[in-house]
Order: C-alpha cells, then sequence, then structure tokens
C-alpha cells in the first residue's frame, strides 16, 4: 500500500502484505459463500482519478457508515498498523463496525479513504461486508464524519481481485479528488488457509458533504 507523509505531502512506498490484499480481511470464512460480486470495472480504474487536484473537506475522522442499497448502517472504528506491519481488522465478533484505516485521508479529503470490513466469520456468520460486491455504479454511500459532516458519495465501479495481483497502486495511491475504498474479502475458499483467495473494493467518489442544521 501506499502511506503518506502528511508532513511533506510525499507519498512513502511500503507494501504491506496484510493491506495490499495478502491476507486483508480473512479469519476461517464460513459458507455459503457471499453473493456474487457485480463487478463493473475490474481493471480500469485509472479514470477515476482527476488529472486537476481538486480541494476536499478538513481532516475528520469518520464515525458512521450507511449504504442503503445493501442496508448497511455501522460505526466505524480507527484501524492502525500491527507490530508485524501489517494493517488491523475489526475484531472478529458479531456485530463487528467496519474500520477505516487512519494513515490515508479521512472521507471527503483529497486522497483515497479506505473502509474495510468482515465478509463473515465461521462463529458468527454474515459480517458487515457481507453483501458489498453486489453495489453497483450510482449506488450512493454515506459517511458521518467527527465535525458533522455528512460526505456522500457515488460508487463508481466494483472490482475483484485475486490477492496475489491486488493493484495496491490503484487502490491506495493519490487520487486528485475525494475517494473512498471499501474492501473486503470475496472469491472462492481457501479451505487448507482458511480464508477467501480474491479481495472485493469498490471505489466510489465524492458527491457532495452537508452539515446538519445547527439551529
Amino acid at each position: 500500500m501506499i502511506l503518506f507523509d502528511r508532513r511533506s505531502g510525499t507519498a512513502l512506498f511500503a507494501f504491506v502484505l496484510a493491506v495490499a490484499g495478502g491476507n486483508l480481511l480473512t479469519a476461517g470464512l464460513s459458507r455459503p459463500a457471499p453473493p456474487p460480486v457485480a463487478v463493473t470495472a475490474p481493471k480500469a480504474v485509472a479514470a477515476l482519478g482527476s488529472k486537476k487536484a481538486e480541494p476536499g473537506l478538513p481532516r475528520s475522522e469518520p464515525v458512521r457508515l450507511t449504504i442503503p442499497a445493501i442496508e448497511v448502517d455501522t460505526a466505524v472504528m480507527r484501524l492502525g498498523l500491527e507490530r508485524d506491519g501489517t494493517m488491523q481488522v475489526p475484531p472478529l465478533t458479531r456485530d463487528a463496525p467496519a474500520g477505516w484505516y487512519r494513515h490515508l485521508p479521512t472521507p471527503g479529503e483529497n486522497g483515497p479513504a479506505v473502509i474495510v470490513g468482515h465478509v463473515d466469520t465461521t462463529r458468527y456468520g454474515a459480517g458487515v461486508f457481507y453483501r458489498l460486491g453486489t453495489l453497483r455504479a450510482g449506488d450512493t454511500v454515506g459517511v458521518r464524519r467527527a465535525d458533522g459532516r455528512t460526505a456522500a458519495f457515488r460508487v463508481v465501479s466494483v472490482a475483484q481481485y485475486s490477492k496475489a495481483d491486488f493493484p495496491a497502486a490503484d487502490v491506495y495511491g493519490p487520487t486528485g479528488r475525494p475517494a473512498l475504498r471499501l474492501i473486503t474479502c470475496g472469491g472462492d475458499l481457501d479451505r487448507r488457509r482458511g480464508h477467501y483467495r480474491d479481495s472485493v473494493v469498490v471505489y466510489a467518489v465524492l458527491n457532495e458533504a452537508t452539515r446538519p442544521d445547527r439551529t
């Protein structure tokens, strides 16, 4: 993945296995398999960037995520890095929330905000992102931020990648505009290793941001 030095504004390339799709969101996953992925653009993601940098919102951490098309309404927790350099993931508990990776932009800032969630687990069944792969271009995603704004995103494409070929630069690299990546597991289950073979990535761009009426 790509980490950013917020003081200098430069990108620090550090390909971390878990974040780059190697072991992201794995944990002895159950059957039945998630619904089929509605892939709209598995490789053509370059067009999602903007040639001219677009202004984004100030930094403010996400607190809640809503995806009406798949009936997701979840709190959002902060995720960092484990001691071994892999990305933290939400806990394997019942009703585990989605998690925002804090070393990348917050939703609404210029750049790719990344939110991940479990697809399912052996013990508790379907996870928060069980139906993530069924999203389609045009679906909406709302992210409530700590500053009171709700950043509204529009899904542009849905892709499924082999974890061995996860396109880290496309997913985590600079976008020139406020963008959102939602990530979970997908594909066939590798029963020997206990995790899915693929990663599902939803690419979305900022539509608007609203502040609640304070009167």
